[in-house]
């Protein structure tokens, strides 16, 4: 009778060295895929809003208010005094031109009404861009 225990037990390895490689392009994947979501955008804090919907506007161009009141059109920064030229050459290129306006939380409601002025002596539509409510 032999009753000594055997040495030959098989062992379970699990490999993992490939699927941080997996993991790693995933990660890289997805940052990079939100910097590309919308480009034109200035990063900012948006008010936030229960009834806020999609715009389906076709034609857009963007205008940003910062926190420190800088304003932006197309990711170019622009003077207030020179944001109307800034525009114009959109406005030529498509008549039925939309303006989106983003603008961070904390920014007056003065500066924000510079730029509907602006967009009102352009006879342009003007949609505020705000973030939904959680």
């Amino acid at each position: 009778m032999n009753l000594r225990k055997r040495t030959n037990k098989a062992t379970v390895e699990v490999h993992t060295s490939a699927l941080n490689d997996i993991m790693f392009f995933l990660m890289l994947f997805f940052l990079l895929a939100s910097a590309v979501v919308n480009p034109q955008v200035v990063k900012l804090l948006l008010p936030r809003s229960e009834s806020g919907q999609q715009s389906s506007a076709q034609k857009t161009v963007t205008v940003s208010i910062d926190d420190k009141l800088k304003y932006f059109v197309e990711k170019q920064p622009v003077t207030l005094e020179n944001m109307k030229a800034a525009i114009e050459p959109f406005q030529k290129a498509s008549p039925d031109l939309t303006l989106v306006l983003y603008v961070a939380r904390g920014v007056s409601i003065e500066n924000t009404m510079a730029v509907f002025d602006v967009a009102n002596q352009l006879k342009l539509k003007v949609v505020l861009a705000v973030e939904p409510k959680k």
